[in-house]
């Protein structure tokens, strides 16, 4: 296992030099949406947060890391012939499986196939990771985590440049948001995060929640935890899931979707200076390290 380590991490010396020329070129910026439990609006986030950061210019990909409820695919009304799946049986090769939709991203469905990568040896590890070669085109990959705590989510917000934390004002889904927070501090304290309080009925909630989120992680974890900001309740979302269209194309108007807006907006002004060089191959490589450690 040990052995099997040091192989990736040579891999990794080895690829470094192509990787810093080809980051030279464009950066590639990789956000992972998690939550610390389900049923809080995560994946409507992200993927509405995709289709903003489209909108505004930048290449985007939505990658579905969603192990249980793959969801994206949903959502955006689209369905996927291939997945990851595909990708570890050597049936489809990566960019075979990326699925462009009628909304401008593009999306790679979800499925069991990010637990399976975990059991590829040396050599089938390295030729997946050659796959990645001609994804520079994306600015920006989102990874839609699952929710709650698990070896695969812990792997997606671990090596993400940055991690939004997608909750509620209700109290079980702050509790789960602290979790999932801790356990991510316990793993690296150095990890920034960022808050999403999602479902607010209005800007003294959504602020209140932040507040106490941002308390509890100072005072106990003496973490300083980011609010990025708030997203607000409306009817309108639920009816944009079942027409399976996302809600920010159906109903650009409403508060709800200039809340989106005004994420992605932050989002693009928050960009950091330097982002690791690599981007999304050096994102799995990390965690192929993490997994042989």
């Amino acid at each position: 296992m040990v052995d099997q380590a040091e192989g990736l991490r040579q891999m990794m010396r080895e690829m470094g030099e192509e990787t810093n020329a080809a980051r030279a070129e464009k950066k590639q910026r990789i956000i992972t949406v998690a939550s610390g439990k389900g049923g809080v609006g995560k994946t409507n986030v992200a993927v509405n947060l995709a289709l903003k950061f489209q909108e505004k210019g930048k290449n985007t990909l939505l990658m579905d890391g969603d192990l249980g409820l793959s969801n994206v695919n949903v959502l955006l009304g689209e369905i996927p012939r291939f997945n990851l799946f595909h990708v570890y049986k050597g049936v489809k090769t990566l960019p075979e499986i990326i699925t462009p939709t009628r909304w401008g991203i593009d999306i790679i469905a979800g499925a069991s196939g990010y637990r399976q990568l975990a059991n590829l040896a040396g050599a089938e590890r390295e030729r997946f990771l050659l796959q990645f070669n001609g994804m520079e085109k994306y600015e920006i990959i989102i990874i839609d985590a699952g929710a709650g705590i698990s070896d695969t989510v812990l792997d997606f917000v671990l090596y993400a440049d940055e991690v939004l934390i997608v909750t509620t004002p209700e109290p079980t889904s702050i509790t789960d948001a602290y979790g999932i927070i801790k356990a991510i501090a316990a793993e690296k304290k150095d990890r920034p995060v960022k808050l999403i309080i999602n479902r607010c009925r209005d800007m003294a909630e959504g602020r209140k929640t932040a507040i106490h989120i941002l308390d509890i992680c100072r005072r106990f974890l003496s973490l300083e935890v980011e609010n990025l900001g708030l997203v607000y309740d409306d009817p309108a979302v639920r009816e944009s899931v079942s027409r399976q269209k996302p809600f920010t194309c159906l109903y650009p108007k409403h508060k709800v979707s200039v809340c989106l807006d005004h994420l992605a907006q932050r989002l693009l002004q928050l960009e950091p200076d330097k982002l690791p060089a690599g981007g999304i191959r050096q994102f799995f490589l990390n965690i192929f390290a993490r997994q042989g450690s």
